[in-house]
C-alpha cells in the first residue's frame, strides 16, 4: 500500500523535480533516455518506474528483446557504444560508492559524447535516481490495468 502522494502532499518540490524531468526529456535522445531510466529503475528495485518506462519505450517503437536485454546489456549484443557508454554511466552514478565514478567509465562516455552531452546524461541519471528514491521510498505501485 502507498505510504503517501508526495506530489499532494509537498507539491512545489514534486514540480521542481518534474521541471528537470522536463529539461532532460527536451535534451536527451529518447531512446537512450529511456534505456537509461529502465537500467537505473532495475537497479533500484523500483518496480512502478520499471513498468513506466518500459510501457514507454514499447510505445515509442523500442524493441522488447532490447528491453529485455538491459538487464543484461553488458552481454547483450544489441547497444551500441554510446547506449552502453550510456548504460556503464548509470550503472556507476547509480551504485555511487565511495570512490565515485571510475575513470574509465567516464573516459569512455566522455569519448563518445560531447560535454553538454554527457552533462544531460548526467542530469537524466540523477534525475531518474529522484524519481526512484520518491516511488520506492513511498510504496508506489505500478498500476495494475492499463
Amino acid at each position: 500500500m502507498q505510504r503517501m502522494n508526495a506530489a499532494e502532499v509537498a507539491p512545489q518540490g514534486y514540480q521542481a523535480v518534474l521541471g528537470l524531468e522536463k529539461y532532460v526529456r527536451a535534451n536527451v535522445d529518447h531512446t537512450v533516455l529511456e534505456l537509461v531510466k529502465l537500467r537505473a529503475s532495475m537497479i533500484n528495485g523500483c518496480a512502478f518506474c520499471v513498468d513506466m518506462h518500459s510501457r514507454d519505450a514499447l510505445g515509442a517503437g523500442e524493441s522488447s528483446r532490447r528491453l529485455f536485454a538491459v538487464a543484461a546489456w553488458r552481454e547483450a549484443p544489441f547497444f551500441d557504444e554510446r547506449e552502453r557508454a550510456a548504460l556503464a554511466l548509470t550503472d556507476a552514478v547509480t551504485k555511487l560508492g565511495e570512490h565515485g565514478v571510475p575513470d574509465d567509465v567516464w573516459d569512455s562516455a566522455a569519448k563518445v559524447w560531447s560535454e553538454k552531452e554527457l552533462a544531460d546524461l548526467i542530469l537524466a541519471i540523477a534525475t531518474i535516481n529522484v524519481w526512484n528514491r520518491i516511488a520506492v521510498t513511498t510504496r508506489s505501485e505500478p498500476p495494475a490495468q492499463v
